[in-house]
């Protein structure tokens, strides 16, 4: 066994349709909307990796960069950056849930709750 764990960072979105794919494994999908040189951006950014090493396994942390997957922001109404979803796909429907939704400046104990309240637990 190592002494140095490899760190959980979040995916960052290449193609909107990944967004399906994460769903589909039955785990809740937190997406960070983003655009470089938002400095709210860069501040929820360090919350942003926490949350992804935290809830490593249990919970899908994604970025969606504005310039890359400018779809995605058209798909779900996102008017300004940053803006985070919470996602799942309940069993047997096609069409996934959004379970929260915030812009601006996010306390991480929100971000939490909210992923604890939509089944993630955080591993010991």
């Amino acid at each position: 066994m190592s002494i140095f764990r490899k760190k959980t960072k979040p995916i960052n979105l290449e193609h909107p349709d990944q967004i399906q794919d994460l769903l589909a494994t039955g785990k809740p999908v937190l997406i960070d909307f983003f655009q470089f040189g938002c400095r709210p951006c860069q501040i929820m950014d360090g919350i942003v990796n926490e949350l992804a090493e935290d809830y490593a396994g249990e919970v899908h942390v994604v970025k969606a960069n504005a310039a890359h997957v400018p779809e995605l922001f058209h798909r779900y109404k996102v008017k300004s950056t940053p803006t985070f979803l919470v996602m799942t796909l309940r069993e047997g429907a096609n069409a996934p849930t959004q379970r929260f939704r915030a812009s601006g400046l996010v306390k991480k104990d929100q971000l939490a709750k909210t992923l604890e309240g939509s089944g993630a637990r955080k591993p010991v």
